[in-house]
């Protein structure tokens, strides 16, 4: 399984990325919202984990280009950002992303636990298509 971390501190992808390599996955990075539609393309991950707040491209414009991407909008969406406001994250939901995380309000260890469950148990039509 591959996940995408879109996320421009170091230190928390480094800790996310440690974390989900323990959990025996296949993990890229991508620091700025540019690199992440690049990387998105080139890792075909099972799961993209996207920050909002981010150089270049925010994660609001990136989320929008992957879900009008016929080849990268089947790809799962979570955001984990530090924005809490309820128009962010109706946004965010309303764009397509499966689930929105408040950093500050979410632990690393459940964020871990919510995206592992997201990708071993798809809902119907999630994942699926890219086999």
């Amino acid at each position: 399984m591959k996940i995408l971390i879109v996320e421009d501190e170091e230190a928390l992808f480094n800790v996310l990325r440690e974390r989900f390599t323990n959990e025996g996955y296949e993990v890229a990075v991508a620091e700025d919202g540019e690199k992440a539609i690049v990387e998105a393309r080139r890792f075909k991950p099972d799961m993209i984990l996207l920050d909002l707040i981010l150089p270049k491209k925010d994660g609001l414009a990136v989320l929008e280009e992957l879900k009008g991407d016929s080849e990268l909008k089947s790809i799962p969406v979570v955001i984990l950002s530090n924005l809490a406001e309820d128009d962010s994250i109706k946004k965010g939901l309303a764009l397509g992303a499966q689930d929105y995380f408040v950093k500050t309000q979410h632990p690393i260890g459940e964020v871990v636990e919510k995206v592992d469950t997201y990708i071993r148990n798809p809902k119907p039509g999630e994942l699926n298509d890219k086999e």
